[in-house]
């Protein structure tokens, strides 16, 4: 189980000191409106007089019955709202910056909930749950010390992140050796620790940008499945149908081996139901329980042999698709990850040394073609892979030809269409993390 933070601190609640940006003339913290709006007459942009729409209209009746004489410029709150709200959310975050005035401006809920949303950065842990931002600069775009949580716990542990939402595991209880709330240090080599309360958990859904979250039910098997148990849990939403989510929970036993059965929740209902799979050969469905993606409403889980499971929740209707000719899938080490609406698979040969990128051109057909074939020694400046080193390649941009790899001493970028490098970060703070894409909608679902 990987580590988290932990400790109810009573008080004041504030950022680490790692998490703190650099002192400047302006704060960067990511704060709602202020309790007071500014007076209309105040210049919301500098340079710029913002006038709400009422105002302007009562200006230019005055105009008319004034006739030649000239009012100050004005530019229309609206107007102003539906240009920013065109502007990516990590521009917002740095215009915050600017004064009180930008502050509030940007921090209005229609201009973030309309602001388009793209890949901003990782979720990493380093003696606790950190944010890397894509850029590799700035102060994080998000709180990764998940604050709006500790009320209610005093532990937790990011399980998985599905574009905007996380999926964590949450404890009353502190755990050993932890310092402060999402703090843990590393234990010492054969150091170990007895913690009685790790099993008493609460699976939570949070969303950060929002600081909205729900605890999931506990799941009650059906009678008709009470030969299975639990295996992973997997967060699936899709930023199309922003007010909704489902977790995905595959069931496992000791006498079947493979994917054969799931219980699902979905965040409209609040409830768990359970679906089967009728394949009589239940060896082809012997999936990873490491990854998963989802993709127009479709589960899809790589197995161990040399096909892709896909389950399509809707309709209870499940299916395989063949891996790419050619790709080995040694020991099930084929990874999968959607971009730009499109399935793509990618694999390491047994040394290490090359990355074969596929995409899935036809879902239908089963199509795939050969998106690109990497040299890792080149991409990392070396000539050969020394008894230490490995390379892996951990996400995919989902919006561009963007991948994302590690040798577990630094972190690049690769542009495949350009064929472009650059290093996110090269102190090794960060090597690898959980891709997230900000987003702003409300659930349905009743939720804290």
């Amino acid at each position: 189980m990987p580590p988290g933070g932990g400790g109810g601190a009573t008080g004041e609640q504030r950022f680490g000191e790692q998490d703190l940006p650099p002192a400047t003339g302006h704060g960067c913290r990511d704060e709602g409106p202020p309790s007071r709006s500014p007076s209309p007459l105040t210049p919301l942009l500098p340079g710029l007089a913002v006038t709400p729409v009422a105002s302007e209209n009562k200006i230019r009746r005055e105009d008319g019955q004034q006739g030649e004489e000239e009012t100050p410029a004005s530019f229309p709150e609206d107007v102003l709202i539906e240009i920013l709200s065109r502007v990516p959310y990590i521009s917002l975050f740095h215009f915050k910056c600017v004064s009180k005035q930008w502050l509030a401006l940007c921090s209005a809920p229609d201009v973030r909930k309309r602001s388009p949303q793209t890949l901003s950065g990782f979720f990493h842990f380093n003696l606790g749950w950190r944010f890397h931002n894509l850029s590799g600069k700035d102060p994080p775009i998000v709180d990764s010390n998940l604050r709006f949580l500790r009320g209610s716990y005093k532990f937790f542990s990011i399980q998985q992140c599905s574009t905007s939402l996380l999926l964590c595991k949450c404890w009353k209880s502190c755990y050993p050796r932890q310092r402060s709330w999402n703090f843990v240090p590393n234990p010492k080599p054969g150091q170990c620790f007895k913690w009685p309360e790790a099993k008493e958990f609460d699976y939570v859904v949070c969303n950060p940008a929002t600081q909205q979250w729900t605890v999931l039910p506990p799941i009650k098997l059906p009678d008709d499945l009470s030969r299975f148990s639990l295996d992973k849990y997997f967060l699936s939403f899709d930023p199309a149908t922003p007010s909704r989510f489902v977790v995905f929970v595959p069931l496992d036993t000791y006498y079947e081996y493979g994917l054969s059965a799931a219980m699902i929740y979905s965040s409209e209902t609040g409830g768990w139901t359970s679906m089967q799979s009728q394949h009589n050969d239940s060896s082809a469905y012997w999936v990873s329980d490491s990854e998963s993606t989802f993709l127009n409403g479709i589960m899809h889980f790589p197995t161990r042999s040399s096909s892709i499971v896909t389950v399509d929740m809707k309709r209870n209707a499940w299916g395989e698709i063949e891996m790419p000719p050619g790709m080995p899938n040694n020991y099930g080490g084929a990874s999968i990850g959607q971009s730009q609406g499109r399935l793509h698979v990618w694999e390491q040969n047994q040394d290490g040394c090359q990355l074969s990128i596929w995409v899935l051109e036809n879902y239908d057909s089963g199509q795939w073609t050969l998106k690109c074939t990497i040299n890792c020694f080149e991409l990392f400046g070396r000539d050969c892979c020394k008894n230490d080193e490995y390379y892996s390649m951990f996400a995919i941009h989902p919006e561009c030809d963007l991948i994302f790899l590690t040798d577990n001493k630094k972190a690049l970028s690769y542009d495949m269409d350009n064929q472009e490098v650059h290093a996110i970060c090269a102190t090794g703070d960060f090597l690898e993390g959980l891709p997230y894409t900000p987003s702003f909608a409300e659930w349905t679902s009743d939720g804290h």
